[in-house]
């Protein structure tokens, strides 16, 4: 396991608070101080556990797409995709509660084609206006075979989305697209006729957990 490189500096800030009112303590006779110190400690041990990144092998199987992220499939629908596509597509969503792993991965290989980012809301990350609403930012990545939108959307808790990728990038399925902080949903609009491979309710795991076939 490691941390993800968005933590480094939260992670930082905080050791340098740590630092503080571990010497304020040893000097003070303050219980103010003591219960200020154990809190901050219990926030630490949190952010090291909300940024760790766990180390896994991704089988990058031809014709499957995998899922972007850790969490739980909250959505499978048909929907109008009206950002790129402009036509019916099969809408995935998978919310990521706090506690998941939250670095976000490419969901097949190919080449991004297109991104962008939109300021929004922070409406809870499983409303369904959150997927039009919220602080987003979208990519689509396309192979000979298939062309898919992937978008970041972030939730109540979160006030960060990072996207690494940028149009041109060729990515292979399992890379990074980006990450974001503290709780939040992301959302697969696939062709209409892919084979979906999974249920509403069912927990995925980024990279390793097979969405659809096509």
């Amino acid at each position: 396991m490691k941390l993800h490189k968005e933590g480094i500096k939260t992670l930082r800030n905080q050791i340098i608070i740590l630092i503080i009112l571990v010497y304020t303590s040893s000097t003070l006779e303050s219980q103010t101080v003591n219960i200020l110190l154990v809190i901050m400690l219990f926030i630490f041990i949190l952010t090291i556990y909300f940024f760790r990144i766990p180390r896994r092998v991704f089988d990058k199987k031809k014709d499957l797409i995998y899922a972007p992220c850790d969490g739980k499939v909250v959505v499978i629908e048909e929907t109008i995709e009206h950002e790129f596509f402009n036509d019916k597509r099969i809408q995935v969503s998978i919310f990521m509660s706090p506690l998941n792993i939250h670095n976000n991965l490419h969901p097949i290989s190919g080449e991004v084609s297109y991104t962008k980012y939109h300021p929004g809301k922070f409406l809870f990350a499983w409303k369904p206006k959150a997927s039009v609403e919220n602080e987003r930012s979208t990519i689509v990545i396309q192979n000979e075979n298939i062309s898919i939108l992937c978008r970041q959307i972030a939730g109540a808790l979160a006030r960060r989305i990072v996207t690494y990728s940028k149009i041109g990038d060729k990515v292979s399925s399992g890379d990074e697209v980006g990450f974001i902080k503290f709780g939040s949903r992301v959302d697969l609009f696939l062709p209409i006729g892919t084979k979906i491979k999974l249920n509403i309710g069912e927990k995925v795991t980024g990279g390793q957990s097979v969405i659809a076939e096509y």
